[in-house]
């Protein structure tokens, strides 16, 4: 199993954090946010890593052999060279299309600004099929990428959904939303050339796409879990406010 961080956006939102590193370098208790993800996704005996890469992407290749060396895996940088004009669709796409062409295994994909509690990724490690980490609790607002299960069903535990995705995005009503996706998924071997095959007509339609409406398609023709987080934490990091909940939360998961 591979690790696919996206860390190639510009963090606009967060200067002047990021005037000069990208969000994924952006430290808490000493450690970068890109090491933490890549140390809670060593802990389910990933050692392989990919890490997409754009704005001021010079620190991240300066950063690659470090933690390389220091924790004795393997880093693979790809660049999105048009990353101030597309969106998480072409990077995901880069990342996803180089496994398929070099050798094809099971992803685990992830928003480079997220701070996750590490049991969310012990969780979809242990998935078979294709999945996405879905959050029941956390209420509901205009900015959540909010997601629409229909034909639901449950494991006894209520951990794991099973369904298709009716509708996925910010824009959908809050009321009939199953939860929010939080930019954690994995990808099975098995569904990676038809994922990779949505992905470039998202493209196609438009570079601005996010890589989440892909899972909406592939449910239709394959299995996805939807892994849900049942009250663990999670933060994505878009503002000034999600930084300051960021270090909150790592001060909590690391006590």
């Amino acid at each position: 199993m591979i690790g696919v961080i996206l860390s190639a956006g510009m963090g606009t939102r967060l200067m002047p954090l990021t005037k000069e590193i990208p969000k994924p370098l952006l430290e808490i208790n000493g450690m970068t946010l890109l090491e933490r993800m890549m140390k809670n996704l060593m802990n389910e005996n990933i050692t392989e890593f990919i890490v997409i890469v754009g704005y001021n992407k010079q620190k991240v290749i300066e950063l690659a052999p470090k933690l390389e060396k220091k924790h004795s895996i393997r880093i693979t940088i790809l660049e999105n060279k048009r990353y101030d004009v597309t969106n998480t669709s072409v990077s995901t796409c880069i990342a996803s299309r180089y496994i398929e062409e070099n050798h094809a295994d099971d992803f685990i994909l992830i928003n480079g600004d997220n701070v996750v509690d590490p049991e969310i990724i012990k969780r979809i490690a242990e998935r078979k099929n294709t999945a996405m980490i879905v959050d029941n609790v956390k209420e509901l607002n205009e900015e959540s990428f909010k997601l629409i299960i229909e034909n639901e069903t449950f494991t006894e535990e209520k951990t794991i959904a099973n369904g298709t995705i009716a509708e996925i995005g910010k824009g959908i009503d809050i009321d009939s939303s199953t939860g929010e996706f939080i930019g954690v998924s994995k990808v099975s071997r098995k569904d990676l050339a038809k994922f990779n095959e949505i992905l470039e007509d998202l493209i196609d339609e438009d570079e601005q796409n996010y890589y989440d409406f892909a899972y909406e398609t592939l449910s239709k023709v394959s299995e996805i879990d939807y892994v849900l987080t049942n009250g663990l934490k999670w933060t994505e990091i878009d503002d000034k406010n999600d930084w300051n909940q960021a270090q909150k939360l790592i001060d909590e998961f690391e006590n």
